[in-house]
C-alpha cells in the first residue's frame, strides 16, 4: 500500500530506537526452516525473538519508552499491565534504568511469567480476570499517583522499539518478499511495517506484510473492514500474548495504511504449529509466537494468492507455562493425527477387549490409556463403554486404525 497520511512513527524513529537498544536487546538469529520450506514450497526463515532477553520482543519497546523518560518522570516510577511478556519487558527495562516498577497482572496468570516478572525486581499486583481489567486498574493507579503508565502497544516509542525487528529482518534476509507475525494490540506489526515498507519503497521493492490473529481473538479484521476500532465482546484463545479485545489507536492508523492483510488461524492450528516448531526446529515457542507458522501450515498465503520466494516469520515469544505446554502438545498431536481418542460401546462378554487390543496392535498403533466402565446413565444392562487413547502416525494411519476396528464390527467414535 502507499502511505496516505502522516503516520505516528517514522523510519527515523525506529533507527533512533535501534541506537537506544544497543547492548540492551540482542540481535536474535534468523534460522532457515527446511521443514516449513518443503511444506509450503518456498524458502522460510524464522526470526527467533523467543530467544530475546526476557523471552520475547517486548523488552525492545519497553526500554525505548522508558529510556526517554525525564529524570522527574523516572522518579515517579512506572506502572504497566500485562499477561506476561510486556510485564517482563517493563520489569527488565526498569531494573536497567533504576526505575521503580509496579505491574498489574490478571488473576490466573501463568506462574512462570509471574515469577519471572518479580525476579526482575518489579512489584506485581494481581487484579482482574483478563488483561483489559488489569490495564484499567493500572491506568487508575497512574492517574491517582502520578506514576508513568507504560502502555503495551498504544505508544509511538513502544511501536518504534518493536520496529527494530524489521530493520534486523532486512539486514539478515535482504531479499525477503513476505513477512508474517502475530498481532494483538498491534505494536509489533505496526513497527515492523513502518521499517520494512519504508525501506522497501526506497528500494523500489514490494514486500508483503501479513498480520496473523487467533480466530477467537481477532479484532483487526472487523476493525479494518469498518475503518474504525471494533472491540470484541469475548476473547478466548490459548495465545494469551495476543488475546487483546480492541486494537490500539496508533497501531491501527499504521496497520490500515501499510499492512497488506490480517488473517486468522484456528486454535488447533496454533497447537499444531507449536508442536511443529518443537519437533522440527527444536524451538520452544508460546502459542502467540507461533501464529505465523500456523498461518503457513493452514495455507493462508495460498488463500491470499501470495506465492512468496522468501518468507520471514517472527516468532515473537517463548514464554509458555509448562502446564499449558502439556495441554497444547496433546491438542497439537491430535490436530496432526498423531494422537487419537476413541469411545466404543461393547457387549459385556469375554474377549471383546482382547479383540480390540489385537486390532490396534496389528494396526501398529500404541495404546496410552484405557478407561473401561459398566456403569453410567447412557449404559444399558449388559453394555460396556470403553475409551482408548492411542498414539498414531498421522491422519492416514488414524483412519486405517478406525477402519480396521470397524471391519471387526466395532463402532469407534472419535472424541475431541
Amino acid at each position: 500500500m502507499i502511505q496516505k497520511t502522516q503516520l505516528p512513527v517514522s523510519l527515523s524513529d525506529i533507527e533512533e530506537a535501534r541506537d537506544l537498544l544497543e547492548g540492551v536487546a540482542v540481535r536474535t538469529p534468523m534460522e532457515h526452516s527446511r521443514a516449513l520450506s518443503l511444506d509450503i514450497g518456498s524458502e522460510v526463515y524464522l526470526k527467533c525473538e523467543n530467544l530475546q532477553r526476557a523471552g520475547s520482543f517486548k523488552v525492545r519497546g519497553a526500554y525505548v519508552r522508558m529510556a526517554k523518560l525525564t529524570a522527574e518522570e523516572r522518579a515517579r516510577g512506572v506502572v504497566a499491565a500485562s499477561a506476561g511478556n510486556h510485564a517482563q519487558g517493563v520489569a527488565q527495562a526498569a531494573r536497567r534504568l533504576g526505575i521503580k516498577a509496579r505491574i498489574y497482572m490478571p488473576l490466573g496468570v501463568a506462574l512462570p511469567k509471574l515469577t519471572a516478572t518479580r525476579d526482575h525486581g518489579a512489584e506485581v499486583i494481581l487484579h482482574g480476570h483478563n488483561v483489559d481489567e488489569a490495564l484499567a486498574e493500572a491506568e487508575r493507579y497512574a492517574t491517582a499517583t502520578g506514576a508513568v503508565f507504560v502502555h503495551p502497544f498504544d505508544n509511538p516509542d513502544i511501536i518504534a522499539g518493536q520496529g527494530t525487528i524489521g530493520l534486523e529482518i532486512l539486514e539478515q534476509l535482504p531479499d525477503v518478499d513476505t513477512v508474517l507475525m502475530g498481532v494483538g494490540g498491534g505494536g509489533l506489526l505496526a513497527g515492523v511495517a513502518v521499517a520494512i515498507k519504508t525501506r522497501a519503497k526506497e528500494l523500489g521493492r514490494d514486500i508483503k506484510i501479513i498480520g496473523v490473529q487467533a480466530e477467537n481473538a481477532a479484532a483487526y479484521p472487523p476493525s479494518l473492514a469498518a475503518d474504525a476500532l471494533v472491540p470484541l465482546d469475548t476473547v478466548r484463545t490459548i495465545a494469551d500474548g495476543i488475546a487483546v479485545g480492541r486494537p490500539g489507536q496508533l497501531p491501527f492508523q499504521i496497520i490500515r495504511e501499510l499492512v497488506d492483510e490480517v488473517v486468522t488461524v484456528s486454535e488447533d492450528g496454533l497447537a499444531r504449529a507449536l508442536v511443529f516448531l518443537m519437533e522440527r526446529s527444536k524451538l520452544v515457542v508460546e502459542p502467540a509466537g507461533a501464529v505465523g507458522v500456523a498461518a503457513l501450515l493452514e495455507g493462508k498465503l495460498a488463500e491470499l494468492g501470495i506465492t512468496p520466494a522468501k518468507t520471514a516469520v517472527v516468532l515473537s515469544g517463548g514464554n509458555i507455562d509448562p502446564l499449558l505446554m502439556l495441554k497444547v502438545i496433546q491438542r497439537g498431536l491430535s490436530a496432526a493425527g498423531r494422537y487419537l481418542t476413541v469411545r466404543m460401546m461393547l457387549d459385556d462378554r469375554p474377549g471383546e477387549l482382547a479383540t480390540i487390543s489385537r486390532v490396534i496392535a496389528e494396526s501398529d498403533a500404541n495404546v496410552t490409556r484405557l478407561d473401561h466402565t459398566r456403569v453410567g446413565g447412557s449404559l444399558s444392562m449388559g453394555d460396556v463403554a470403553i475409551t482408548i487413547d492411542m498414539e498414531t502416525k498421522g491422519h492416514v494411519h488414524s483412519e486405517l486404525v478406525l477402519n480396521n476396528l470397524r471391519a471387526e464390527g466395532f463402532q469407534p467414535m472419535i472424541m475431541g
